[in-house]
């Protein structure tokens, strides 16, 4: 059995998997080879809280040139792990929330356009 560092690689932070935070749709990069219950034991095992549900998705590798070579990126795996409505947050994205509004919401005196209600 693989330990839950091994599977679970990163997380995948886009603005599409940020939205899914408000609920409880977590987004990762995990191993090729695992499947949808061990990486549910993995995240409870490493975050601890509740998954309800893990949705995966095999990512192929897209094709790359660089002049007349060409190639392919690496392909991977996608993991959107749901947590139950009781559970707890994960910390690591609330963190990133925060600066996420930071960045976007801080300096409304710059873009006062974007901020009229």
């Amino acid at each position: 059995m693989k330990a839950p560092q091994d599977i679970i690689i990163a997380p995948v932070i886009t603005e599409k998997s940020m939205s899914g935070i408000a609920d409880k749709k977590y987004t990762f990069k995990v191993a090729k080879d695992a499947n949808k219950i061990e990486i549910a034991n993995a995240v409870e095992k490493l975050f601890k809280v509740d998954v309800a549900k893990v949705n995966t998705i095999s990512v192929r590798g897209q094709e790359r040139r660089m002049g007349r070579y060409s190639g392919y990126t690496a392909s991977w795996k996608k993991a959107i792990v749901t947590l139950k409505a009781d559970s707890k947050t994960i910390e690591f994205f609330d963190g990133l929330l925060l600066f996420r509004d930071k960045v976007f919401f801080g300096n409304q005196k710059r873009f006062p356009v974007m901020y009229e209600a």
